[in-house]
């Protein structure tokens, strides 16, 4: 196939990145964005490659039953979101359909479990924390939005769909404060300018927000004016921090922070447990399926009063501190200082005295807590890029009872499954979709320690 060709495909199913898959007449699979399964299109394709193609839509010439008409006014030229073209209960059973094909091909599991994915009650408006790129244009003015797919241009649009209402209430504010200063906007290409990120966090339950400056360099005109008007105009907004982040690099956060304003926290609540979130806290985006969450890894955990726990990765101790009360010690092992410390204030927060929080990586510390600890469940909720090889050798070797993994990468946490299916079954994996408009999904998965005979 060459760049440029147009081919005519059916749509067949919907790959992990949310794009539609078809197959070209000689039978190789083409990647096509915004199309959903039962779609017949005209596309044009964009990028061919030995075993696959991407293409992109030039005309559809008959729509799928799983379609609806997208609400918002920049979907598919912004690349926050990737399928609210189709129906939310049809997402939900794609993404099922999904885990399941992962756990199959990558993870070679079969005879086990899979439930329907749990719904989030708002398929929109639910996101706690937005992360906006700004830009400015020639007069510039400053705007901020999402970027567009695949690249670094910033698309504007300043009432996302997915956002909790006070974060785009909160951006508005913001830009209408920015554009009364003369304030440059950071340049990726040569490192000047001084703003770079605007983020904002909000508490779903408690009404409080955090603004947060991403600046590169210390010097920010006029904060205090601004600072104050926006504490002025937003009751909600407990504070404003200034981080620093001077590096070339698409991190978004330096390691600096400074506060400008009131104070550098907010607090929520999941279920009747209640959690502080600074600056920089991990915190699930969706608070209310955030529960859901919590609540399917107590299922797993089952009637155990008596067991010792560990929750590696533990970040904040969101877990550890709804867990706490349904058994007998909780081990929260967390590499960040920052996570650690709020992570200790949490339990506090909720009167929790029988959770240790580690600050060490998960791999240097997991061998001497089995060794020395009656350990009876691990919780594991890695980052997207899944367990390290020592820890799934070690796991396999020491033959925990339960094993409870907790994944925002099904692919990753399929591989992983595979590895420790030496010594693990997979009972059974129940998804919870935090992010609904996105291919992104929870996947919650209890294996137990084989009896060998």
């Amino acid at each position: 196939m060459n760049k440029g060709e147009i081919r005519t495909i059916k749509i067949r199913d919907l790959a992990h990145g949310g794009d539609g898959v078809g197959k070209s007449a000689e039978g190789k699979t083409i990647f096509v964005p915004y199309t959903a399964p039962g779609d017949l299109v005209k596309v044009k394709i964009t990028k061919d490659k030995k075993n696959y193609a991407f293409a992109e839509i030039t005309d559809i010439l008959k729509y799928s039953e799983m379609r609806t008409d997208a609400p918002c006014p920049v979907y598919g030229d912004c690349g926050g979101c990737q399928i609210q073209h189709i129906k939310y209960n049809e997402e939900l059973n794609l993404k099922k359909k999904n885990i399941n094909d992962l756990m199959s091909r990558i993870g070679s599991q079969e005879n086990y479990q899979i439930n329907n994915v749990k719904a989030s009650p708002d398929e929109f408006r639910y996101r706690n924390k937005a992360q906006f790129p700004l830009k400015a244009d020639d007069e510039g003015i400053i705007s901020a939005g999402f970027y567009r797919r695949g690249s670094h241009q910033v698309v504007p649009y300043n009432n996302c769909l997915i956002q909790h209402p006070l974060i785009n209430r909160i951006l508005r504010e913001t830009l209408s404060e920015l554009n009364k200063e003369q304030i440059s906007v950071y340049n990726e290409q040569n490192n000047l300018g001084l703003l770079r990120h605007l983020i904002i966090r909000v508490g779903v339950c408690t009404n409080q927000a955090l603004l947060i400056f991403v600046t590169n360099g210390d010097f920010f005109p006029e904060k205090e004016l601004i600072t104050a008007n926006l504490m002025d105009k937003i009751p909600e907004l407990k504070g404003v921090v200034q981080n620093i982040n001077e590096k070339d690099t698409n991190v978004i956060f330096g390691s600096r922070s400074k506060l400008l304003s009131g104070q550098n926290f907010i607090k929520d609540y999941i279920g009747n447990k209640v959690y502080k979130i600074s600056t920089r806290s991990f915190f699930q985006v969706n608070t209310l399926q955030a529960e859901k969450l919590y609540v399917t890894a107590a299922e797993f955990l089952g009637e155990s009063k008596e067991d010792n726990i560990i929750d590696a990765y533990s970040g904040t101790g969101s877990i550890a501190v709804y867990l706490a009360e349904k058994v007998k010690k909780v081990f929260a092992v967390e590499s960040l200082a920052s996570a650690v410390k709020d992570g200790r204030e949490n339990a506090e927060l909720n009167n929790i005295q029988n959770i240790e929080f580690i600050k060490a990586d998960v791999e240097n510390v997991l061998p001497q807590l089995l060794e020395n600890e009656n350990i009876d469940t691990i919780i594991f909720d890695p980052p997207r890029k899944g367990l390290d090889s020592e820890t799934i050798e070690m796991l396999n070797e020491m033959g925990i009872k339960k094993i409870i993994y907790i994944s925002c990468n099904p692919s990753t946490q399929a591989r992983d499954i595979n590895k420790l299916s030496k010594t693990y079954k997979l009972q059974k994996i129940q998804p919870v979709d935090l992010f609904p408009q996105t291919y992104h999904i929870e996947s919650v998965a209890l294996l137990e320690k084989k009896h060998h005979s």
